[in-house]
């Protein structure tokens, strides 16, 4: 008691801008009466990642799970919040009918051709005088309306179907998909891509333990430094593509086909 009071004597006569006399009671507290913070030598915290976005005051982040894939017991290893915004959107599948639409026809290119009447072989003379025969006239056997003749009207490969969605379209229907993904558990957060091996039977084999699916789509959000066990993993599997968050590029390895 007799500390407390002349450490509160000090701090009256310190000028103002000093500590309170709670902080000074605090230090004339011997060390020995604090008790010790002890390191927890249990296992570690789980992870949680937050929105980094604003999020708007009527709404609220969604959860999701955080899984691993260093092991096929280990899946939730914590959780994730993630933006209502792209993740709880309202299922539009118009929208999502015409962003697939045009992802089809975005690469397609008809090859088809027909020979017009003057790519066809033949028909350089006319096949009879203008008058005196009683036929009807003709100038060419290879007129569209004779058999054999050239094709009115036809396919005049190659035919390129490329046009584009506006972007507002295109985002909408990838928050449509991405939400969709969410709602039926084919979406899933991992740590990291981090393997503990480079065998592409792992990767398949932990696929089918979860019921992942027949085809997978792994999405880097580095685009440079991927892990090496990841790339050479699903660079001999068709039906697994690793692709960078900011692009459709695979990085460092050749795009499977399939």
């Amino acid at each position: 008691m007799l500390r407390i009071v002349r450490a509160a004597a000090r701090a009256w006569r310190r000028p103002t801008g000093c500590r309170g006399l709670n902080a000074v009671a605090e230090e004339a507290v011997p060390q020995a009466a604090k008790p010790e913070a002890v390191g927890s030598a249990g296992p570690q915290e789980p992870v949680l990642r937050r929105c980094e976005l604003p999020v708007p005051a009527p709404r609220r982040p969604v959860q999701a799970w955080v899984e691993s894939l260093r092991g096929y017991e280990q899946e939730r290893v914590g959780l994730a919040e993630l933006h209502p915004e792209v993740f709880s959107t309202a299922p539009r599948l118009d929208i999502l009918h015409q962003v697939a639409i045009w992802q089809r026809n975005f690469k397609r290119i008809s090859y088809a051709k027909t020979k017009t009447r003057a790519e066809v072989q033949g028909g350089g003379r006319k096949p009879w005088p203008q008058k005196g025969s009683g036929r009807s006239r003709h100038g060419s056997i290879r007129s569209p309306i004779w058999r054999g003749g050239g094709i009115a009207h036809g396919p005049r490969g190659p035919t390129s179907y490329y046009y584009m969605l506006p972007m507002k379209v295109r985002v909408q229907g990838l928050k449509v998909a991405l939400t969709v993904k969410l709602a039926q558990d084919d979406l899933h957060i991992v740590d990291s891509l981090e393997l503990p091996t480079s065998d592409p039977q792992y990767l398949t084999e932990l696929a089918r333990y979860r019921h992942w699916g027949d085809s997978v789509l792994l999405v880097d959000l580095a685009y440079e430094n991927m892990p090496q066990n990841i790339v050479a993993a699903t660079t001999g599997l068709k039906t697994f593509n690793l692709i960078p968050a900011v692009g459709e590029q695979r990085a460092q390895v050749p795009q499977p086909t399939g």
